[in-house]
């Protein structure tokens, strides 16, 4: 088909779409209700079957999260293309009161529409496309939509992991900020710093305690000197608590760090440095937790040729494609650690992720899910 009929066929289903979307977002599923979560993928699968075509279908149960699912279609002896995108979102049960699913001045609202329930209508609608036209993408196609990217995919991981080991390319439909696709999204750490001091009478004999919350206090600026904003590395205290009471030297403390980074050296040289920490008073213990969490997903030259790819086939319908890298992580940085190129936020366009204000732009449904089918064509 002329790049211009694809996207004719996409507008022609608009309110379709958005339709299928509104469903979806209606469904809320924060990452950790297991039945909300499963009732997603069961919607999912109710989508699938209406399809009509050849597509498989494989669940894997996740405990205290729901369900991942992995549709397989059009096989072939080809390697495949690895679609990503997560059902689970960070907005708990009954925000969508707060935002309410709605058409607004050519906006969609609603929670979790941005990122990235969208997303997910958008892989459904392409593999329609293609069985509706009784046509096949040049390679197989693999989505795995997971349960529990929001909270850091640790039961995900495994899976997507599995899926991108043989797979051509990837491609992620996260949102989209301003039409732009990511070429680039640093690599992401979260510790926990814990201070163990020695409790004592604040007012009779202070001497005797040893503070942790002082301790902290002391070891959040041997955290910030670790920033490295030249090369795209940010280290930052998010939470700190302790103390027991206004008249006792706290003997407990902690805080949290989020680390960002755009290198694997940048990666290690964090690691090294957070678990090398020791205390500054003689009578404080430290204790780190946490690791690194996600690997930089890096604009290599095989990244920057496949979004070469994307623009020249947008451009091909009037439709502006532009790039953009990223401090936020997806699950798409395990994919790209093992050496596959990876583009991301193919989502629709919109703003407001994670807020009472998320949106999509309505105009933009069929243009994205034209650049899609394009792509696996």
């Amino acid at each position: 088909m002329d790049p211009k009929e694809i996207l004719a066929r996409f507008d022609s289903r608009r309110e379709t779409m958005i339709g299928a979307i509104r469903e979806i977002v209606d469904i809320e599923s924060p990452s950790h209700d297991v039945e909300r979560g499963r009732e997603v993928v069961a919607w999912v699968e109710r989508q699938v079957r209406s399809i009509g075509s050849d597509i498989e279908i494989e669940k894997t149960f996740a405990a205290g999260y729901g369900e991942h699912v992995v549709l397989r279609a059009f096989s072939s002896a080809e390697r495949p293309v690895l679609l990503l995108g997560h059902t689970d979102t960070v907005h708990p049960v009954g925000t969508r009161e707060l935002n309410q699913t709605r058409v607004e001045d050519g906006k969609l609202y609603g929670c979790g529409v941005f990122d990235m329930k969208s997303g997910i209508v958008l892989m459904l609608e392409t593999l329609r496309y293609f069985a509706d036209t009784r046509t096949r993408p040049a390679r197989p196609v693999n989505i795995l939509l997971s349960c529990d990217e929001e909270v850091g995919s640790f039961t995900g991981r495994p899976l997507v992991e599995r899926e991108a080991e043989n797979a051509a390319f990837c491609l992620v439909c996260e949102p989209s900020s301003s039409g732009r696709v990511k070429t680039g999204r640093k690599g992401t750490g979260m510790f926990t710093l814990k201070a163990q001091g020695k409790p004592a009478h604040a007012g009779l004999e202070p001497e005797k305690g040893a503070s942790a919350v002082l301790e902290i206090a002391r070891q959040i600026e041997r955290l910030q000197a670790l920033n490295a904003p030249d090369h795209g590395t940010t280290v930052n205290v998010c939470t700190m608590r302790g103390g027991t009471t206004t008249n006792v030297i706290p003997e407990h403390a902690e805080c949290t760090i989020d680390v960002r980074f755009t290198s694997a050296a940048e990666a290690k040289r964090i690691l090294s440095s957070i678990q090398r920490l020791t205390a500054v008073g003689d009578r404080v213990r430290l204790l780190v937790t946490g690791g690194i969490n996600r690997p930089p997903m890096e604009r290599t030259a095989a990244v920057v040729s496949l979004y070469e790819k994307a623009r020249d086939l947008a451009a091909s319908f009037g439709y502006d494609v532009g790039e953009t890298q990223v401090g936020g992580a997806s699950d798409g940085n395990f994919v790209a650690a093992l050496g596959v190129p990876v583009l991301d936020g193919l989502g629709v366009a919109g703003d407001g992720a994670h807020t009472l204000e998320e949106y999509i732009y309505i105009d933009d449904v069929p243009k994205r899910a034209a650049l899609l089918a394009m792509l696996l064509t």
